[in-house]
């Protein structure tokens, strides 16, 4: 990144963010998620645990002196090729990755993906959270987790490891957003849904990293504001997508595009790497496009986060990143 380009050159762009329309252009088609083509050499490795093609199953994994569980989902035609993507997705606070695997439709994507399990948090009630979050669990290292978890996957599986994506909903956004700023060499792209940018998912990251990142937030989430929630440190999304940019040294002024009904889509230019940002109006604390149940707040079905995500983080390989410019 350049070093003479200030951080938060933002005050502009957040208030053009924030004054949403309520409702933009009639909707279009979506386009389906597609396997790259081309010749593709067989997978020779046994997949874990005897784990069949076009199934999810549960897996555990020892790291930082813990059992960590996720599940785990192989595309059909696994065993007919040796470079599959990978995608982790986080769930939020709460939740579990079985739960994210039930609602996000990730696993109709042509990609290997692994929904791991949070560690019980502190505050009120029983539920799983993860790492960076004022309610994370006390000495869990959720970052080195997930590098655990990418070695036992690549290590044992047909991945090509020049193309590992990261997402998650709310506390599992912010997650996924941390471990491309500290992983970087290891993320090829970042796609937080409703994320939730507490403090500790905004520090630490890698210095001049650049991790291409699609965000994708309700305008009426009153769970993560959309416009920031002071009290909880939580910054106005414009504002924190705009520092993605200003990481990624783009250009300082997004371009709009009312692409469908309820939808803004926002690209930078100039970039070390693609930054994007979907604001849905009215959506709430929700995964895009979801058919049952995924958090507080109105539904958009005028696009599936999935397809978002995908035609996305698709086109983005490490050391080879196709960006805007």
């Amino acid at each position: 990144m350049s070093s003479s380009r200030p951080l938060w050159r933002t005050a502009a762009l957040t208030a053009a963010l924030l004054a949403l329309p309520a409702a933009a252009a009639a909707t279009t088609g979506t386009t389906a998620p597609s396997v790259v083509s081309g010749p593709k050499a067989s997978c020779t490795l046994p997949t874990l645990e005897g784990q069949s093609p076009g199934t999810s199953a549960k897996h555990e994994i020892e790291s930082g002196g813990r059992t960590r569980t996720y599940v785990l989902r192989l595309p059909d035609g696994y065993d007919r090729r040796s470079d599959w993507p990978l995608v982790v997705a986080y769930h939020g606070r709460g939740s579990t990755g079985a739960e994210v695997e039930g609602y996000s439709k990730l696993s109709t994507l042509p990609a290997v993906v692994a929904y791991p399990d949070g560690e019980i948090g502190t505050g009120s009630g029983y539920r799983k959270a993860w790492q960076g979050a004022p309610y994370a669990p006390k000495g869990v290292d959720d970052v080195a987790f997930t590098e655990d978890l990418f070695d036992e996957l690549q290590g044992h599986m047909c991945l090509d490891p020049q193309r590992t994506y990261l997402t998650g909903k709310s506390n599992g956004g912010g997650l996924a957003a941390l471990v491309a700023c500290r992983l970087p060499e290891r993320v090829a792209a970042v796609a937080p849904v409703a994320a939730a940018y507490y403090p500790g998912t905004r520090e630490g990251c890698a210095p001049g990293a650049s991790v291409p990142v699609i965000d994708l937030h309700g305008t009426g989430d009153t769970t993560i504001p959309y416009a920031g929630d002071a009290d909880r440190d939580l910054p106005a999304i414009p504002t924190q997508v705009a520092q993605w940019a200003a990481r990624n040294d783009c250009d300082e002024q997004a371009r709009p595009q009312t692409t469908r009904r309820e939808i803004i889509r926002y690209r930078w230019t100039g970039c070390d790497a693609d930054v994007e940002h979907l604001a849905v109006s009215g959506g709430g604390h929700v995964w895009p496009g979801s058919d049952i149940y995924s958090g507080g707040g109105y539904t958009t079905q005028a696009v599936d986060a999935h397809r978002v995500i995908w035609d996305f983080v698709s086109r983005q390989h490490l050391g080879e990143q196709e960006v805007t410019r």
